[in-house]
């Protein structure tokens, strides 16, 4: 065993055969002694072992949690999926009644029955108003030309 490594009844030992010589063997036995380096060996190899482990585990762990995220992504999208064949499902029972087929064909077609009379209310009020200018569809097309360019030269 090294010099260094000595007990600490040793050291108290050798201390107070210094005090007793006088204070300036104290100070020279102070002076002699080495400090101690608070790292020692096997500090710093468990510091590496960690740090080792923590860049080796680094890359992982972000994979993992990547991973978790797009499952739970996976997740929603399947459930709305689902939702959506339901939703077609339903549907598609619904078109396969004559009744249900007739009643949009008369909804959204303006279907009639042969013998029934249509009618069309545009406004709900029955008086058809035009309006005075419908823009460029009301005028001839030299018109909308020569309005465009006075328009471009800022005539207007």
């Amino acid at each position: 065993m090294g010099a260094d490594r000595f007990s600490t009844a040793t050291k108290l030992k050798a201390l107070g055969t210094a005090l007793v010589q006088g204070p300036s063997a104290a100070r020279v036995y102070r002076a002699r002694t080495p400090r101690r380096s608070r790292l020692t060996g096997r500090a710093a190899l468990l510091a590496l072992v960690v740090c080792s482990l923590v860049v080796a585990l680094a890359y992982p762990m972000r994979q993992w949690v990547t991973q978790r995220s797009d499952i739970a992504d996976q997740r929603r999208q399947t459930e709305h999926a689902r939702e959506q064949v339901k939703r077609l499902r339903d549907e598609k029972a619904r078109l396969e009644d004559p009744a249900y087929v007739e009643q949009q064909a008369r909804e959204h077609l303006h279907y009639v029955r042969p013998g029934e009379t249509g009618f069309s209310v545009v406004d709900g009020s029955g008086a058809a108003k035009r309006p005075k200018d419908q823009g460029a569809g009301d005028r001839p097309w030299y018109s909308n030309l020569w309005e465009d360019v006075d328009t471009a030269d800022g005539h207007r």
